[in-house]
């Protein structure tokens, strides 16, 4: 049923995660489709500028998308995270803010101080390295070849199966495709006005969310949260 798996942030039920799944235009728990707002000086639909995070679901990565390992299942991926959030603890920060971490598009990012949140991640991604099938050499070359990685991104795409893990990570939760400049800052003022009084001050990151890629449509859905209790 699912074909990849994923360990994410994602908001606990609230005002919150409501505002998020309207203005991707999807519930990533229940899988429906929400009606999107409208918003002056956008020429494009929201929902044309909003698909790839709609496929993923709201989210911070914290373990980026993965195959199973052989003799792994989603039953024994979900025991696995389980467990793990039993000796990890929450990790948080003085707030999000919106802005565009990686140059293009637009996303909530950390403000203040991100250790505990990028030592969260680090630990997220070594305890669950055993659970992925490892990159094809296709995969690898891909990303090498889409991808402007630097060098130490390159030993981490070998190395943990993805290139934006440890101190190269830039978390972030995603709210649109890559834009251009024009749209930048209209986008911006949207989503100001659609989460105005929304954003959690501080921030916290309370769980480890499983998400799973259903294998015929290609969307990710939240199928387990587990609290950090660590």
């Amino acid at each position: 049923m699912f074909s990849r798996y994923a360990v994410y942030y994602a908001p606990r039920p609230g005002a919150f995660a409501d505002a998020a799944a309207i203005w991707l235009g999807r519930n990533c728990e229940t899988g429906l489709a929400l009606p999107q707002s409208a918003f002056d000086g956008l020429t494009d639909t929201l929902s044309s500028l909003t698909a790839k995070p709609r496929k993923y679901g709201f989210h911070g990565t914290l373990r980026a998308p993965f195959r199973p390992a052989d003799g792994q299942d989603g039953a024994s991926i979900a025991k696995a995270v389980a467990a793990m959030a039993t000796h990890l603890s929450s990790a948080r920060c003085d707030g999000l803010e919106i802005g565009n971490p990686y140059g293009f598009g637009v996303a909530f990012k950390p403000i203040g101080d991100e250790t505990e949140i990028l030592t969260l991640a680090a630990s997220v991604v070594e305890l669950t390295d055993r659970l992925r099938a490892p990159l094809t050499l296709d995969e690898i070359a891909q990303r090498e070849r889409n991808e402007n990685l630097n060098p130490r991104q390159r030993e981490y795409l070998h190395r943990w199966g993805y290139p934006m893990v440890m101190e190269e990570l830039s978390f972030q939760l995603t709210l649109s495709n890559r834009i251009t400049p024009e749209v930048q800052p209209i986008m911006e003022a949207a989503v100001a006005r659609h989460f105005e009084g929304l954003l959690p001050m501080p921030f916290v990151i309370e769980d480890l969310c499983l998400f799973g890629e259903e294998a015929k449509s290609g969307m990710f859905r939240l199928l387990h949260r587990y609290r950090l209790s660590g």
